[in-house]
Formats: C-alpha cells, structure tokens, sequence
C-alpha cells in the first residue's frame, strides 16, 4: 500500500514540480501550461505511451490534467473502433462526461457553500 502511495506522490509531484518550473522559468500563462498538459496527455495516450505509466503510478498519473488527456485518447480510440468516424468526436465526451459531471457538481457546490467574492 505504501508503494502505490510513494509512487503516485512522486509521478504527481513530478508533473506539479515540472509545471512550476513552467510558470518560474518562461512566459507561458498558466492556462497555456495546463492546456499543454491535456495535449500531452491525449498525445502520449494516443501513442501508448501514458497508460504503462497510469498502471504504474496509479492516481499519480490519472487525476493530473495529462490522464485528462488520455482520458480522452482513450474514448476517442475506443468510439471510432465502435461506431467509425463519428466515435472521433463524441468518444472523449463520452469517456470523460463523470469527471466532467463531478467537477462541475463540485464546483457548483463550492461556490454555494463558501459564497465567492468578486477579485478586487
């Protein structure tokens, strides 16, 4: 158990650490880094590469944007296998519409319980 935890806190961290890095050292705006990230991710996931790391690292490796990303190569992979050219563009809805649902259901909740403010 422990193992599983150490390796997931060390590919997430790795992932934090190298966005960080991002953001100290160039000019990409955050949003730039994090769409990178998805890119990355339904890129490596396209490939084959990410889900060998996701085995191996557990939520370390799926709960970033980048298993976001893979996420998504997935559905489309699995849509377009099924159903043809249309799986292209509903497979990563449809892979990905729980984490979606419950980001958007916790975001809601969030911002009824803790009542936002406008930034000044």
């Amino acid at each position: 158990m422990w193992t599983e935890f150490g390796k997931a806190f060390l590919v997430g961290g790795l992932l934090c650490a190298f966005g960080q890095i991002l953001i100290d050292r160039t000019n990409l705006t955050p949003a730039r880094i994090l769409t990178g990230y998805v890119v990355a991710g339904v890129i490596l996931g396209a490939l084959g590469l990410y889900q060998p790391l996701a085995d191996w690292a557990g939520a370390g490796a799926t709960v970033p944007l980048t298993g976001f990303g893979n996420t998504l190569a997935k559905g489309v992979k699995k849509a377009v296998e099924e159903i043809g050219l249309l799986g292209a563009f509903s497979g990563g809805f449809t892979a990905s519409a729980a984490g979606i649902a419950a980001a958007v259901f916790f975001g809601y909740l969030a911002a009824v319980l803790f009542k936002p403010k406008e930034k000044k």
